[in-house]
């Protein structure tokens, strides 16, 4: 017998505790999958031969570029390196602080724009095109202004482009939480592929559906990159790093993710609020940025992490025993996905911010719904600027 407490959807199907946990065994199952084989970056010292351009687009950095510039000027195994930085019609010292933090590095230029980009463009595709522009060295890197680095983080991406002979690399950053609602749903971003998709296995197909890829940390071929227009060719994408990895595979070119923590991290939002605009921006894009396509799968993520714990709780028997199992194995997925980013111990932390799955996919759901609120009233915004 289930608990009268359960809701009538519940009793009335005793088939849908044991199908629900089944959905998060096989996430979990998946993230296992992924924890073993997902390669990562090592550090291990070693020396990039050919030239490599880096390029920074920042707009309203001045208090996180600076480190990242840091970052840059104490890479080791790059002897080729120039790094391109442009600061974007800033509102606040960007080029100030870019400034002072370059201190005359000749391998760094400064660049400046002044105008908002064409309708259409986002600014970051706009500031991609301008960064890469007459850049002719065969390895082009694109870092977000927040990502901070490992001295041996550049030379360990450039090898692992050429080790996979791809036309991109992503290495994904370690997402760093400071505060509650970030560590809520930051994990999430990590968990979203690796409890869903065998990355190893996806990355040895062409089909861009199962691409998966970061913009906050890009590594390119720079041939099969302006063969297919570079990001002139998602210029009007709110996930511009998605967007490209699909385009290249599309016109032939391998794309593969690696695991890059603790070679290179990012603190993404730094509050609530940082949060809520940033996803509000793009969630609406995700699952093909249909309504239908978000709903179906917002209703497979409640039946898997809502339905386990609340027959864990409420239920009794075999079904208490199935939700039991459902939830636990939800948490291990969480937990799996993180380790994979991680690449080594996990924080205490991480701990009841799995158990709490169940409250981050709420949260991830109520984002998708406001995102779409925004979008359909145009609304959506990112860094005073509209988006297309």
């Amino acid at each position: 017998m289930v608990s009268a407490d359960l809701p009538k959807t519940l009793r009335a199907n005793s088939i849908l505790p044991s199908f629900a946990a089944a959905v998060a065994v096989l996430g979990a199952g998946i993230a296992l999958y992924n924890r073993i084989t997902v390669r990562r970056l090592t550090n291990t010292p070693t020396t990039v031969i050919e030239p490599v351009t880096v390029c920074i687009p920042a707009r309203d950095e001045a208090d996180r570029l600076p480190e990242l510039i840091g970052d840059l000027r104490a890479q080791v195994g790059v002897p080729r390196m120039a790094v391109r930085v442009l600061d974007d019609a800033s509102t606040d010292d960007t080029g100030a602080a870019a400034r002072a933090a370059i201190d005359g590095d000749p391998r760094f230029t400064l660049l400046h724009s002044e105008s908002d980009p064409v309708p259409g463009w986002t600014g970051k595709a706009t500031a991609c095109v301008r960064l890469a522009e007459e850049v002719s060295t065969p390895v082009l890197i694109f870092l977000d202004a927040d990502v901070r680095l490992a001295p041996t983080a550049l030379a360990a991406a450039v090898g692992a482009l050429r080790e996979r002979r791809a036309a991109l690399v992503s290495p994904w950053p370690l997402q760093v939480a400071g505060s509650v609602a970030e560590a809520l749903v930051q994990p999430l971003l990590c968990w979203s592929w690796a409890s869903t998709l065998p990355v190893t296995a996806a990355d040895r197909s062409l089909r861009p559906a199962t691409a998966v890829a970061c913009g906050q940390f890009l590594v390119f071929d720079n041939a099969a990159y302006r063969s297919v227009g570079g990001h002139t060719a998602v210029a009007g994408s709110v996930t511009e790093d998605l967007d490209i990895a699909r385009t290249l595979r599309r016109a032939g070119h391998s794309t593969v993710l690696v695991a890059a923590g603790p070679l290179a991290r990012t603190r993404m939002y730094r509050d609530a609020a940082e949060l809520d605009a940033g996803y509000s921006r793009w969630l609406w894009s995700a699952y093909d940025g249909t309504i239908t396509g978000g709903a179906a799968v917002g209703l497979v993520a409640a039946l898997a992490y809502w339905v386990p714990p609340a027959v864990a709780v409420f239920g009794r028997g075999a079904h208490r025993r199935a939700g039991l199992a459902g939830w636990l194995a939800a948490v291990a997925g969480r937990l799996l996905a993180r380790s994979t980013e991680t690449g080594g111990p996990l924080k205490p932390s991480d701990l009841p911010a799995a158990v709490a799955h169940p409250v981050s996919v709420a949260v991830y759901l109520l984002l998708w719904v406001r995102s779409h609120l925004a979008r359909r009233r145009g609304t959506a915004r990112w860094k005073g600027r509209p988006l297309p």
